[in-house]
C-alpha cells in the first residue's frame, strides 16, 4: 500500500489569499511570521519576517459534530502545493503529532487517535489505512491538535 501526505487544495488557499472568509467567517488575518511557522499549501516553514495568513480552518466538506476547526498558517504570497508524497513533509520538525483516523463520513474512528513520534508517523498512518472503516487520516499538532496535513491511499 501506497500512502501519500497530501495539503491543502491550491484553490481553496487561493480563495483564502483573496480573501474568502475563513470557517468562522472572517477574512484571513495578514501578518508576518517569527519564524518557523508551518505552512498547510507547501507543508514548509514561513521564515521568519515572511508575510503570512492567520485564519481557522475546517478540513472538512460540512459541518457536523467532528468537523473540528482550528488555526492554520499560510504563505500570504504564491507557493507551490506539496506534490503528494509518502515523503515525510518538511513542516513536521516536533517530535511527536497526533495522528488520528476518519471514516467516509468524515467521523473520528475512536481508538484510533495515538501521538505518535515524527520518525513512526508513516507505520502508523499506513496501519490505520489498512484497517476496514478508515477513509483517511489526519496529523494534528500533539501540543494544540491544530490541522497538519491529511494522509491517504
Amino acid at each position: 500500500m501506497t500512502i501519500r501526505f497530501e495539503a491543502i487544495p491550491t484553490e481553496e488557499v487561493e480563495a483564502f489569499r483573496t480573501g474568502m472568509p475563513d470557517a468562522y467567517g472572517n477574512a484571513p488575518e495578514r501578518t508576518t511570521s517569527p519564524g518557523g511557522m508551518p505552512c498547510r499549501h507547501c507543508l514548509g516553514e514561513i521564515p521568519a519576517g515572511a508575510a503570512m495568513l492567520l485564519l481557522a480552518y475546517r478540513p472538512f466538506p460540512a459541518l457536523q459534530p467532528y468537523a473540528e476547526t482550528g488555526p492554520i498558517f499560510l504563505h500570504a504570497e504564491e507557493c507551490s502545493r506539496y506534490a503528494p508524497s509518502d515523503v515525510l513533509p518538511p513542516m513536521l520538525s516536533s517530535p511527536d503529532y497526533i495522528v488520528r483516523g476518519y471514516d467516509a463520513r468524515d467521523r473520528i474512528v475512536y481508538g484510533t487517535g495515538a501521538v505518535t513520534p515524527v520518525g513512526e508517523i508513516v507505520h502508523y498512518a499506513g496501519e490505520l489505512l489498512a484497517r476496514p472503516g478508515i477513509a483517511y487520516v489526519h496529523i494534528r499538532s500533539a501540543r494544540n491538535n491544530c490541522f497538519q496535513c491529511k494522509m491517504e491511499t
